[in-house]
């Protein structure tokens, strides 16, 4: 814990009696719902301060908050996992805690500790801890954000901004059987340049990604592929995920290929578990360029037969087809993979505390499971 910030703990007074809490968690969806307290720290004066957990509410910001204007708005997300023991767990929230000061310094905000990160997000789960679903699947995921809230206009880095964390249950991303998904080659848009914000998780990402997102939906496709700035030739990533083939040699191990990380992809925290899970499962990895030309010529002769998305809200997402522009081609058959499948499983087996964490991932918190409704 950091101990250089007192928190003010407010319960909050008009928190979800029980019967509405399972109700909804019964149910949750992903982001339908949200837990009853939040976490708050300002930034002012070069300093952390009034640090503060309490109801969920809305933010009072001024119209000339110079987020709202010049974009410096940032923000994470990570997942809780119900113990077999009843226990909650972080997952990653370290590495979280640090892609977040990252995406701080790109944006030219200021770096919260990684320690009051994850006190920030240890504290919110201790107060909401009976919102941690149980079933298999099933996650809080917790949402940190940071926003400049300097009320004045102009072109500057701001010098006052806020801090908050949120969190909200989220079901399994595939109930019942995976479905496999349909992207589309981004066309007349790009994701990311080198030089720009594309490593950072900031805001205006996703908000420039939107419009070729909508196309996809009406197409009736699930997501869109990125390709670069400079050539668009090669495979970045998805809106929000990273992508991997699986190439499959005679001779040789299986071997989950994806694109190197760099300044125009976002380096996920699933991307790298998967990447240090495979080769316990007796698989090889690699990271290098794919050119979209080549995945579907590896595709239509068999060297690729498994495509997939990772990231944190789906996790492991099987790919079964390809639109690019008027094409539209098929991976394998078209349906979930084995061995993506077999990656999914097993990295929520160690998510979940199904099955042991030989790389340290998990955070417990030690929270009793007696009295629940704290």
């Amino acid at each position: 814990m950091c101990n250089q910030l007192r928190w003010t703990h407010i319960p909050n007074p008009a928190a979800a009696d029980t019967a509405t809490r399972e109700a909804r968690l019964g149910n949750p969806g992903f982001g339908r719902y949200f837990t009853d307290h939040m976490a708050v720290i300002s930034f002012a004066g070069e300093v952390w301060r009034d640090a503060r957990l309490g109801a969920y509410e809305p933010i009072a910001l001024s119209p000339a908050a110079s987020g709202l204007h010049y974009g410096q708005a940032i923000f994470e997300g990570l997942k809780a996992y119900r113990q077999p023991d009843g226990d909650i767990a972080l997952f990653r929230v370290r590495d979280h805690a640090e892609r977040f000061r990252r995406s701080s310094a790109r944006m030219a905000m200021p770096q919260l500790p990684t320690e009051l990160f994850i006190e920030a997000c240890t504290l919110l789960l201790t107060a909401d801890r009976a919102w941690v679903p149980g079933a298999t699947g099933q996650s809080l995921y917790l949402r940190p954000l940071m926003i400049a809230t300097s009320p004045r206009l102009g072109v500057t880095a701001a010098d006052e901004y806020l801090f908050v964390v949120v969190a909200s249950p989220a079901a399994s991303y595939f109930p019942g059987e995976t479905r496999p998904w349909s992207v589309m080659v981004a066309c007349g848009h790009v994701r990311s340049a080198p030089g720009g914000t594309g490593a950072a998780k900031c805001a205006g990402n996703y908000g420039a990604s939107l419009a070729a997102k909508q196309a996809a939906t009406h197409a009736n496709i699930d997501e869109v592929l990125w390709l670069d700035a400079t050539e668009g030739r090669w495979i970045e990533e998805l809106c929000g995920m990273n992508v991997f083939v699986i190439e499959e040699h005679p001779g040789s191990p299986p071997t989950l290929v994806t694109p190197p990380i760099g300044d125009t992809i976002l380096a996920g925290i699933t991307r790298a578990s998967l990447l240090a899970l495979a080769p316990r499962l007796g698989y090889a990895v690699r990271e290098a360029p794919i050119a979209l030309d080549e995945w579907r010529t590896d595709a239509a002769c068999g060297v690729v037969r498994e495509a997939f998305a990772s990231g944190t809200a789906a996790a492991v997402a099987p790919i079964g087809r390809v639109r690019d522009g008027y094409t539209e081609w098929t991976i394998g058959d078209g349906q979930p993979g084995p061995i993506t499948l077999e990656l999914r499983e097993e990295l929520g087996k160690i998510q979940e505390g199904r099955a042991p964490d030989p790389f340290g991932w998990r955070t417990v918190l030690g929270l009793s499971t007696a009295n629940l409704s704290g």
